[in-house]
């Protein structure tokens, strides 16, 4: 419906639209505002579309297509405005909406938005037919796609009955096949039926064969209670003769201690004739030498001292290594760190190995170094002193821990003397046998 508010005859601007515009006619006039919108100033744009005036035309049109298609419709001067940048864009269409005569070629929706921008003679019934023309295309497009989706189903339909066929076929092969299953199943049940009948019989003639032995391992174990008792007499009686001869054994116990310690002292004499004889040599292979550990370069006694001297006595060191194939294990640098700690690890390692090798060379006794190498990344290049064993402990592993393998390595009863002052390390190789020394003494003995 078109209604006229006093404009002149073939002046559309005082025609209303009465409906609401067509939504496709509505997004070709926010574009046709969105590309007109650059080529006005910022006074020439209403205040409520001035925020936009940066924005690209696509983010334009997104963003204030609602306000730039309300302003067109309140603000005439703008919607003037817009249209004059259309007639300088689309020259032919507009002389054509002018003229009354819009192309028959061109879109109805854009000839429907131009004519709502520039608002010529009949313009509304050009907008009424473009949404009328729409809506048809609309409800073919859905008819179109109706029967397509109609097509489909009726696809689905037949695929979905020719596999209820296929699968109908499937489970009646399956059925006959449990059938002839279930068949088999019953004549096995039968035949086991059969077993268990005949495998009661034997159980219960297996319990009549077990009562009987029952009965008879009864009898068998009357008599050996009897014979229990008979024993036991006996048994007093062998008790009562030993009491009889270990007293008799302790009235001459002197003479065979002597007879003892006459055969004692004969066999030493032996093993030594028999050592000098077949000319053994000594052992060349030491226990700590078979633990794994990092080499430079490549890869316990209790206190037997004189108890009258203090811990912190270097003379008690000195008694300790003169006992026979003693065994110093050091831990390296728990003692240069108690002895010099200011200086540099390296020099540390070389000043304590010097007299080690002196003290191994004074002593005659066999000394092995461990330090901590849990942190190296490469094995530390140096040249062992002579007389003196350096070990590395191997990453993962503490030099506590290396300190407690070789004391374990140890057979019972060598010396071993661990000089460190950790507590934990000392307690440790106490409970395994060897003799803690802490390391200050070995500082003194060895300044």
């Amino acid at each position: 419906m078109v209604e006229t508010a006093g404009g002149g005859p073939g002046d559309g601007t005082a025609e209303v639209l009465d409906r609401p515009l067509p939504d496709g006619v509505r997004r070709r006039v926010v574009q046709i505002v969105s590309d007109g919108f650059g080529g006005l100033t910022l006074a020439e744009l209403p205040a409520q579309l001035r925020q936009y005036a940066r924005f690209a035309p696509n983010r334009r049109a997104k963003f204030a297509g609602n306000a730039m298609a309300a302003a067109l419709e309140t603000d005439a001067l703008f919607r003037q405005r817009i249209g004059e940048r259309f007639r300088e864009a689309q020259p032919e269409l507009s002389g054509a909406l002018d003229a009354g005569s819009p192309p028959p070629a061109a879109d109805p929706l854009d000839v429907a938005a131009a004519a709502y921008v520039l608002r010529p003679a009949g313009w509304v019934k050009l907008v009424t037919a473009a949404g009328e023309e729409a809506q048809r295309a609309d409800a073919e497009r859905a008819g179109e796609e109706s029967r397509a989706e109609l097509e489909r189903l009726r696809a689905e339909l037949a695929q979905a009955r020719e596999h209820t066929r296929t699968e109908t076929e499937r489970l009646r092969t399956e059925l006959e096949s449990a059938r002839k299953e279930a068949e088999s199943l019953h004549r096995k049940l039968r035949a086991a039926l059969s077993d268990v009948k005949r495998g009661e019989a034997a159980l219960r003639k297996a319990h009549g064969e077990i009562d009987a032995v029952r009965a008879e391992a009864q009898a068998q174990v009357s008599a050996a209670e009897s014979e229990s008792r008979r024993l036991k007499a006996r048994l007093g009686e062998a008790e009562a003769a030993l009491e009889a001869t270990r007293r008799a054994a302790r009235e001459g116990r002197s003479v065979e201690d002597m007879r003892v310690r006459l055969l004692l002292d004969t066999l030493l004499d032996a093993t030594q004739g028999l050592r000098r004889e077949l000319a053994l040599p000594p052992v060349s292979v030491r226990p700590a030498e078979t633990v794994d550990a990092v080499e430079p370069g490549r890869m316990t006694p209790k206190d037997i001292a004189a108890r009258a001297l203090s811990e912190n006595d270097p003379a008690i060191l000195d008694q300790l290594l003169a006992l026979p194939q003693v065994h110093l294990v050091v831990d390296g640098y728990n003692v240069t760190k108690t002895g010099y700690p200011q200086m540099p690890l390296e020099k540390q390692r070389l000043r304590l190995l010097g007299q080690l090798s002196a003290l191994a060379a004074q002593t005659g006794a066999e000394v092995t170094c461990v330090f901590d190498g849990a942190e190296l990344a490469a094995p530390v290049l140096l040249a062992p002193p002579r007389g003196v064993r350096v070990l590395f402990s191997k990453p993962g592993v503490t030099a506590d821990e290396l300190i407690r393998q070789l004391v374990r390595a140890e057979p019972p009863g060598r010396p071993v003397i661990v000089a460190s002052t950790d507590r934990e390390v000392a307690d440790g190789v106490a409970k395994a046998g060897a003799r803690p020394v802490a390391s200050a003494v070995l500082l003194k003995r060895l300044a």
